[in-house]
């Protein structure tokens, strides 16, 4: 190999080597497909042909069932895999939906109980920055305190509330 690929097959050429890949290895190819993958060998088979077709126009192609063979069984892997990624990715979109929108109320409630235990100075701060929108430096100003003072305080809210709302 001189490392160049071989120009792409005209639309005739792809055309012919597809009818002829079809018309000489269909019943064998089929028939494997479907020991193999059952009803996925109609929609394998297609798309197989269909990437066997170029290789076939270039003359590229020495051992056409093998070469077959190879291409169905890397598209059904890759669907197995595609299939096992969709059916994770719902799984856990599910698992967060679940979550996410089970008794929002009991969470709001638990929530609102755990910010009114706060100590005060720490309960003021969490409320006038998470509820009022503040910044820390209008809470600063508004309360006559430090900004660095209601930093450390809003640090302290937030780890109470964190570590109260996982009990």
């Amino acid at each position: 190999m001189d490392g160049f690929s071989s120009p792409a097959p005209t639309p005739a050429h792809f055309a012919g080597a597809l009818e002829a890949l079809y018309r000489k290895y269909d019943g064998w190819f089929r028939g494997v497909l479907r020991k193999r993958y059952g009803d996925q060998a109609d929609d394998l088979a297609h798309e197989t042909y269909l990437r066997a077709a170029a290789q076939e126009a270039a003359g590229e192609v020495r051992h056409h069932r093998a070469f077959l063979l190879s291409i169905a069984d890397n598209l059904a892997r890759d669907r197995a895999r595609r299939l096992s990624r969709e059916e994770t990715r719902h799984a856990d979109a599910e698992a967060f939906t679940l979550q996410s929108t089970a008794a929002p109320q009991d969470h709001a409630l638990t929530l609102k109980q755990i910010v009114l235990a706060l100590p005060p100075e720490l309960r003021d701060v969490f409320l006038l920055t998470h509820i009022q929108g503040l910044s820390y430096r209008e809470v600063a100003v508004l309360r006559n305190i430090p900004e660095r003072t209601v930093k450390d305080r809003m640090r302290r809210a937030l780890a109470k509330t964190s570590a109260a709302m996982r009990d």
